[in-house]
């Protein structure tokens, strides 16, 4: 694929994208790789995207786009029907009748280097990283694993840091939380995409001073803290994966030669927040 005057096949795209995140990293739940396409059709343009929904699907087909890379499998849990009255059937069927395939990259995306939270800690500028959970098996090499943990290149305290995030990362409804005391100081933190609380016992044995990531639950992140744990910062599941489209829409732009799009549609799910209720309106009793 170094001959940007010829134009890719799937299998071309596919191909690179295998290389860059082998199929073998995932875990042994996921499911990655090629869902539906021709392998001889012609990739001119590729639409990148956290999540395969009805929005994005339309946005594919707006663009013209030959193929879809997606971070969050479209077929995760199995289904004994894609039929054209289902949700991921109506999806599939459309992008089947359009010649639009679909490939998705997810763990095996989260622990490559440079992978997911490489790009989530590009976003917040730390610099020195080093993977929060070292990979194994057929993923472990230098740099890999999920995670990651850097250095900011000056400190700032837990208020501070949850407002520069605020300002890096993408914004959605839902915002940025913290929990812990806002004045502490920070100077080293760890990152993952995507959900992250079933990482906090790494988190706390890391020594990191912070650790940023989406889905806290209640009692986990409560648990945490009153162990004396690292301050933590709870963003939006989209928002955390969204910054390493722009590192795989770069690195296709350049071994495939197709047009690559970004996708800036939030699909996260929270589109409500109380703040945004009328003033106006009465207080259920």
């Amino acid at each position: 694929m170094t001959d940007t005057a010829a134009t890719p096949t799937v299998l071309d795209v596919v191909s690179a994208l295998d290389r860059r995140y082998p199929r073998d990293w995932a875990e042994s739940w996921d499911r990655v790789g090629l869902v539906l396409g021709e392998f001889e059709h012609p990739v001119r343009r590729i639409l990148c995207v956290v999540d395969c929904v009805p929005e994005t699907v339309d946005q594919a087909l707006a663009e013209r786009a030959d193929l879809i890379v997606a971070h969050h499998p479209l077929l995760l849990k199995p289904v004994s029907s894609i039929a054209p009255d289902t949700y991921k059937g109506r999806i599939i069927h459309r992008l089947i009748r359009r010649e639009v395939a679909l490939y998705c990259a997810h763990t095996n995306a989260d622990v490559a280097d440079p992978g997911v939270s490489d790009a989530l800690a590009a976003r917040l500028g730390l610099r020195n990283l080093r993977p929060l959970v070292p990979a194994t098996g057929a993923a472990a090499g230098e740099g890999r694993g999920i995670g990651r943990i850097g250095d900011l290149s000056e400190p700032m305290d837990l208020a501070e840091f949850a407002g520069f995030a605020a300002t890096r990362l993408p914004v959605t409804t839902g915002g940025i939380r913290a929990a812990g005391d806002p004045a502490r100081v920070l100077r080293t933190i760890a990152v993952c995409g995507g959900a992250g609380d079933s990482f906090l016992a790494d988190v706390a044995r890391a020594g990191v001073d912070a650790y940023l990531c989406a889905d806290l639950r209640h009692h986990p992140a409560s648990e945490h803290l009153a162990q004396d744990g690292p301050a933590l910062l709870d963003v939006a599941h989209w928002a955390s994966e969204r910054p390493w489209l722009d590192d795989v829409a770069a690195w296709l732009r350049e071994t495939s030669g197709a047009e690559v799009i970004v996708s800036d549609l939030d699909t996260d799910p929270w589109t409500v927040h109380a703040r945004d209720i009328p003033e106006e309106k009465e207080p259920l009793l």
